[in-house]
């Protein structure tokens, strides 16, 4: 796992939490944020899913 994957997955379930501890207070802004860090964070972690692809692939590139 490389640091975006991490970052990534860290800032899903933070969201997760943000969005449900605003449903339980009511606040609709608060169930708003926690859905956008989700988004945020699940695409940080494709990310982090490509660039490791990305660095398999040149390694087994190397080894042949």
């Amino acid at each position: 796992m490389n640091s975006d994957q991490i970052k990534g997955k860290a800032k899903d379930i933070g969201g997760k939490i943000q969005e449900e501890a605003g449903k339980a207070v009511g606040s609709s802004e608060q169930q708003a944020k926690g859905l956008g860090n989700q988004v945020e964070g699940k695409v940080q972690e494709k990310y982090g899913d490509l660039k490791d692809s990305a660095n398999k692939d040149s390694i087994d590139r190397g080894n042949r």
